[in-house]
């Protein structure tokens, strides 16, 4: 049998927090200043734009082939997506309009027209729609508004689950996830769209999930061994739950890296933030949540009734 990560580990993982505190902080920094500076690389669905949906006339759509036809237009960030079967497709192109306007200007008709005579007879022309610059405004918002009511809920949940100490520590390592990747996403230029927002609502989920799978071994232990230090109780609870936090983060690795290999280029964007939130999301587990309990007095008062875990009953 195969064991990756042998039984009965004994890694110092806390000895190592001030080195990764200071690691984390330099990322988030840096993180926030390129998106105030840099800015990111939004898709049409937060800038704007047109959406035209087609037909391939003469069997499968050649996705690559219309997608350099496309790009040579001139008329900036243009994606491409098989819609439904092999023969529809779905033609983004970004606003032509510079003014914060909901009607279709001269500019726009314009490019939907060169778009349409790019085509030509191969293939035909099923709807056109126009994504103003307003709708893209509130969806900015909407998207913003989500990621933050999500992280609410969580800290919510984790506060309820356990204790503030605990939701503190969870948000901490979640608002680093979230940061970290935007400004990943701010230094490598990807489209940021409402399938990178997605994947950040699915990396706080698999985030969350990884730490309260520790979080539960940590409490568990403080009622065990109340005689240890709570560094010792926590390098204990992290070395316990390292089979399981590693390979779960191997297995969902592989599945995202073929998604980001052979996916296309509609799904790469969302399987490079995926990737990455699964790397940083187990870092911050271990390193960032389970570090930020040290500053914490994790252990129960006394005349509270500590409970029994469900295994020792």
């Amino acid at each position: 049998m195969l064991k990756i990560i042998p039984h009965n580990t004994n890694i110092p993982f806390l000895k190592f927090r001030k080195i990764t505190l200071i690691a984390s902080m330099l990322l988030v920094l840096g993180s926030l200043v390129s998106w105030f500076t840099i800015g990111l690389n939004t898709g049409i669905d937060f800038r704007g734009g047109f959406i035209i949906e087609v037909r391939s006339n003469s069997g499968p759509a050649n996705i690559e082939q219309l997608r350099g036809d496309l790009g040579g237009l001139g008329l900036g960030d243009i994606s491409l997506q098989e819609f439904g079967v092999d023969t529809d497709l779905l033609i983004r192109v970004q606003s032509q309009n510079l003014e914060d306007s909901e009607a279709l200007s001269e500019a726009d008709k314009a490019a939907v027209n060169l778009v349409k005579d790019t085509l030509g007879e191969t293939y035909t022309i099923r709807r056109t729609e126009y994504v103003g610059a307003v709708v893209g405004s509130e969806l900015r918002q909407q998207a913003t508004w989500a990621i933050i009511a999500a992280l609410g809920a969580i800290m919510i949940y984790i506060w309820f689950r356990f204790e503030w100490p605990f939701a503190i520590s969870a948000i901490v390592a979640l608002a680093h996830d979230v940061i970290s990747t935007v400004g990943l996403f701010s230094i490598i230029a990807h489209e940021f769209n409402l399938a990178t927002v997605a994947a950040l609502l699915t990396i706080s989920g698999y985030s969350i999930n990884d730490t309260v799978v520790v979080f539960d071994r940590v409490r568990d232990n403080l009622n065990r061994y109340k005689s240890d230090e709570i560094p010792v109780i926590l390098n204990k609870s992290l070395n316990e739950t390292l089979r399981r936090t590693f390979m779960t983060s191997i297995t969902t690795l592989l599945a995202l890296g073929s998604i980001y290999l052979f996916g296309g280029a509609v799904l790469a964007d969302f399987a490079l933030a995926m990737i990455w939130g699964v790397v940083i999301g187990t870092y911050s587990s271990i390193f960032v949540a389970v570090g930020t309990l040290v500053w914490f007095d994790l252990r129960p008062k006394e005349d509270e009734e500590t409970p029994v875990p469900e295994y020792e009953r």
